[in-house]
């Protein structure tokens, strides 16, 4: 269990330097779409690395619907998710001590790679459009994952489809919310940001475990699996 643990909050942390590091150290270079591929490529990387240990779920919500469709013990999930939270809280401390470097940046002003919604927010979207998106695109997510991890799966191919699926969403999502689908990537940076990040961080804790919940229900019902 220890291993997995590790590995939950390794991988949990490069999900969060690479995604938000792409965001805050490289956003106006490589734009909405690099860092949409900069989240997926960071779960594949996970996956593949560190997937034979833990699953590599890097997420409350993925671990929840892993949990409610069957696949592992209350005990595991509560580890799971302390672990993911300890890792995002590192990557995004990693993330600070990078950023701050660079003359000028301002974490105030700068961010952390943070998610939020409403005016002056990215696209300025709504609390209702927001809660939407994250729960309808976690419950999207974790549906594919407990698919491609799920009993008839293609081997070795589930970290490519997982990726793939996170990359998609930030490229529909960014604009929404910055893209959580994920508690521990949102409490991370939120936690370094303050303000109004810690405001309405809830939304980015709630939405995803209700998506996530609602996805493993309806695996351990079998409506989306042979």
């Amino acid at each position: 269990m220890t291993k997995k643990l590790i590995a939950e909050g390794l991988g949990t942390l490069i999900l969060v330097l690479f995604g938000c590091g792409a965001a805050v150290l490289m956003g106006a270079q490589i734009g909405m779409l690099g860092i949409a591929l900069a989240f997926g490529l960071a779960i594949v990387a996970a996956a593949y690395g560190l997937g034979a240990i833990s699953g590599a779920h890097l997420n409350p919500a993925v671990s929840l619907g892993v949990l409610l469709a069957g696949r592992m013990t209350a005990a595991e999930f509560a580890g799971y998710v302390v672990a993911q939270i300890l890792g995002a809280i590192v990557g995004a401390g990693l993330l600070y001590a990078i950023a701050s470097g660079a003359p000028g940046y301002d974490i105030a002003v700068n961010g952390l790679g943070q998610n939020g919604y409403g005016a002056g927010y990215l696209g300025e979207y709504s609390l209702t459009s927001a809660l939407i998106f994250e729960a309808v695109m976690t419950f999207l997510f974790v549906t594919v994952i407990l698919g491609a991890t799920g009993p008839g799966s293609t081997a070795g191919f589930a970290g490519l489809a997982i990726g793939l699926t996170l990359a998609a969403i930030h490229l529909v999502g960014i604009n929404v919310t910055g893209v959580s689908v994920n508690p521990a990537r949102s409490i991370g940076p939120a936690l370094f940001v303050g303000g109004k990040a810690m405001a309405d961080l809830w939304v980015f804790i709630v939405a995803p475990l209700a998506g996530g919940a609602l996805a493993g229900i309806v695996n351990a019902a079998g409506l989306t699996r042979a």
